[in-house]
């Protein structure tokens, strides 16, 4: 089964686990949960790789933490984030120099095309925290040309351009008018993260889709980080993506990810927005909790638990990557 991810960390893990003195690569890294060997083991057409900073360097919350070196690596406040994104950046174009034979950089969608022609993985550079940028536009014009083609506007801190999930407040002057500046440019806006007011912003101000890369149904489970019904009935409407995430704290109770879970997130989220708006966003490598499946090399296990559960051929394949394929088809 093909599969598109819209979202995990594991350049950030790779990064803390090469600064803790383990030799972890990018082919074959553990304990990442993706490497290449494990996306060509479970047939990735597309992994989004987002190159995380956390902004103020306060540990992370239960969901963004990793394994041990991850937390300890985020515990310490870098002291440039804009030093630390670039650092990141680095890692991962000398990762995917070093692996030309199983992935490709993926700038355009005539690239992830050609990707799926050589049997090879694509992979898409995301950056998840806006603030990395300073508020300037000449360096989030920078990213672009690094080849960041996604951007979280904000994670779990107020920064230049707007408010968190959990906060008051939206999109500040400055966030509006980079949202202007990334349509013009052809990054795309990511809202997980983004405050209620943020997310509302986005939709009234947004001339292009945008995509919430991993975020689940707060009808579900009450957590600030996921997205209403009236939101996600709003990204259906304009053409919009969402990723389900696999972190067990935001599909509900239990401490393990387990398959359950995860599809009674994604059916309700196909009745509210629609089948074309749902995807997969894993936040692998982001995660500080055990999946049932282990890592990315068991989604086999995600596809018989969608098969078992009575979803359809149809609604299998939507979910696990035609749907971010004809997104992308029509936004990168």
């Amino acid at each position: 089964m093909p599969f598109i991810d819209l979202h995990c960390d594991t350049i950030a893990r790779l990064l803390a686990c090469q600064r803790a003195g383990h030799p972890a690569r990018l082919r074959r890294g553990e304990p990442l949960h993706v490497n290449l060997e494990k996306l060509r083991r479970s047939g990735y057409l597309l992994q989004a790789f987002a190159l995380f900073v956390n902004l103020h360097g306060t540990p992370a919350p239960a969901g963004d933490g990793g394994d041990p070196l991850y937390a300890q690596s985020m515990a310490a406040r870098p002291e440039d984030p804009l030093e630390e994104v670039l650092t990141l950046a680095d890692l991962y174009w000398t990762e995917l120099a070093q692996n030309r034979d199983l992935a490709r950089p993926v700038l355009t969608f005539q690239d992830l095309v050609e990707a799926r022609q050589a049997g090879q993985i694509g992979c898409l550079l995301t950056v998840e925290e806006g603030g990395v940028c300073r508020g300037q536009l000449p360096l989030l014009r920078t990213l672009y040309r690094l080849g960041v083609r996604m951007l979280t506007l904000t994670w779990n801190y107020p920064n230049e351009l707007g408010t968190p999930n959990g906060q008051s407040g939206g999109l500040t002057e400055t966030g509006f008018a980079f949202l202007a500046e990334m349509e013009a440019l052809g990054m795309l806006p990511d809202v997980s993260h983004l405050s209620d007011g943020g997310f509302w912003d986005v939709c009234r101000a947004a001339r292009r889709p945008f995509l919430a890369s991993h975020s689940n149904a707060r009808a579900l489970w009450p957590h600030r980080r996921n997205l209403t019904d009236e939101m996600l009935r709003a990204l259906g409407d304009r053409g919009c993506l969402v990723g389900a995430n696999f972190y067990a704290g935001f599909l509900g109770p239990g401490a393990t990810s387990q398959p359950a879970d995860l599809l009674r997130h994604l059916r309700h989220m196909i009745h509210v927005a629609g089948l074309e708006t749902v995807a997969l966003g894993s936040d692998f490598d982001g995660i500080d909790t055990p999946l049932a499946w282990g890592d990315a090399g068991g989604m086999d296990q995600v596809v018989q638990a969608l098969d078992q559960g009575g979803f359809s051929p149809r609604e299998i394949d939507a979910i696990c990557w035609e749907n971010a394929w004809k997104f992308f088809q029509r936004t990168l």
